[in-house]
């Protein structure tokens, strides 16, 4: 049967990429999509998922203010060049609408709320927590600069959102922040320590948007894995998982986000082998294959543990597909280290990578360090989505002949369980779920029909 959510009352801007292809990973995702609708506040939105989630939030409390001729910018810091990418846009902003208001929040705003303010196109400034509170957003709220220090926020803010804008697949929060500090990494200090949102409002706002018609949701957080360690009886990520699919029977497909290695609990990989509506596509959050280099990175992770949890997931769950995150060319990296992550792509099964040539954050413990030449990390990152793109064509090419049900994002693609594209040349209804026999593939995707 054919299952649809409405159509959502607006669209996204022409110039939007027609579907993503990206696997659903924490890193940024440097072209910033810019939701629009008439009489509103307009809110361009850079990064991880997390960020989509929150300006749905935004885009509510500045519809209830009643804000209109307004542009809410949302940044992202995980890399310097995210951070450039925000300011140009704010120029470029101001540039194009000299008489609206232009407000900025968001991680990058966060770790140098100064910076920002002192921008002439910037009118307002507004903190990670601040921006999910509906008072910040009032009309009469002018305070040029709203940002708390964010390490004293204890709690994560409730929020009910019936749907999300111009998308197909909804994104909750279920987590915030983190305590863990790896040495690449600023993102602690803009996001806070960890917290988890609590089961109740979790399976209420999975409940509305199922209820709206949405056919997959996906649990976003900074460090998805720690959830439960600050909520009453300490419930594992799993637990909840398994709790939400059996509260809300009729959610037909559940995606998580960036995993880390090692705080993977036994109730999820339990769920994975034997939960159909949980999707068969795990991102994890690697970084890199050299056992020195983790321990540079001071992450919680050996080599070994990635390949031992890649090889029980698959005898669990025969189709998964893994995606993972990877740094080329942090500090210390040899060329022996470097092909030990080159490695790993293939002997772990590795298929949809995010690769980022290492970038010093200032603040972090690793920036101290002599960096790898810039040109010798570029290359390096070359060979890692290389080798990526010889494991995603394996893939794909292994796919062919299946009939899979894909969440078609676009009237002609959609993604299919293990999030690869599925492009068919006959247009269906945005936001059904629908059989496809696989018929080929290209290099990233795979052609079908619909059954």
């Amino acid at each position: 049967m054919t299952q649809s959510r409405p159509t959502p009352s607006s669209s996204l801007t022409p110039d939007v990429p027609e579907i993503r292809t990206e696997a659903e990973g924490e890193q940024p995702v440097l072209d910033p999509v810019l939701e629009t609708r008439a009489g509103e506040a307009r809110l361009l939105t850079f990064g991880c998922r997390m960020n989509t989630y929150e300006s749905e939030v935004m885009r509510d409390h500045a519809r209830a203010a009643g804000l209109d001729n307004a542009i809410i910018i949302n940044t992202c810091a995980v890399t310097k060049e995210a951070e450039r990418q925000a300011r140009q846009a704010i120029r470029k902003a101001r540039r194009d609408n000299p008489q609206a208001k232009i407000i900025v929040t968001g991680c990058a705003v966060q770790l140098d709320p100064d910076r920002f303010a002192a921008m002439t196109e910037v009118d307002r400034v507004i903190g990670n927590a601040e921006k999910l509170q509906a008072d910040s957003w009032r009309v009469g709220s002018n305070q040029p600069v709203l940002v708390q220090d964010i390490m004293t926020v204890r709690e994560t803010a409730e929020h009910l959102l019936s749907g999300f804008e111009g998308r197909d697949r909804a994104f909750i929060q279920v987590q915030q922040g983190c305590d863990h500090r790896c040495t690449f990494c600023i993102i602690p200090f803009a996001r806070g320590p960890s917290r988890s949102v609590a089961l109740g409002p979790v399976v209420e706002q999975v409940r509305t948007l199922v209820e709206n018609g949405y056919q997959e949701v996906v649990l976003t957080g900074v460090d998805i894995t720690s959830y439960g360690h600050d909520l009453p009886g300490q419930p594992p990520l799993g637990q909840m998982v398994r709790r939400l699919l059996q509260l809300v029977p009729d959610l037909p497909r559940l995606r998580l986000t960036s995993l880390d290695p090692v705080e993977i609990d036994a109730d999820l990989l339990d769920l994975f082998g034997r939960e159909p509506r949980l999707m068969p596509h795990v991102h994890l959050s690697v970084q890199a294959g050299d056992d020195m280099i983790l321990k540079r990175m001071k992450r919680r992770h050996l080599r070994h543990h990635v390949v031992d949890l890649c090889q029980d997931l698959r005898q669990r769950r025969p189709d998964v597909v893994f995606g993972a995150d990877l740094i080329a060319g942090f500090p210390t990296e040899t060329d022996e280290m470097h092909a030990n992550t080159l490695r790993l792509v293939e002997e772990a099964g590795l298929t949809y990578l995010h690769v980022f040539p290492y970038s010093p954050r200032p603040g972090t413990p690793a920036a101290k360090i002599p960096p790898v030449p810039a040109e010798i990390a570029k290359a390096r990152a070359a060979e890692l989505r290389a080798a990526g793109a010889r494991q995603l064509q394996a893939h794909l090419r292994s796919q062919v002949g299946q009939t899979v049900t894909v969440l078609f994002e676009t009237t002609t693609a959609g993604h299919a369980p293990d999030y690869a594209t599925v492009r068919v040349d006959v247009p269906v209804q945005e936001g059904t779920l629908r059989s496809v026999r696989l018929t080929g593939a290209t290099e990233t995707e795979l052609l079908g029909t619909v059954c």
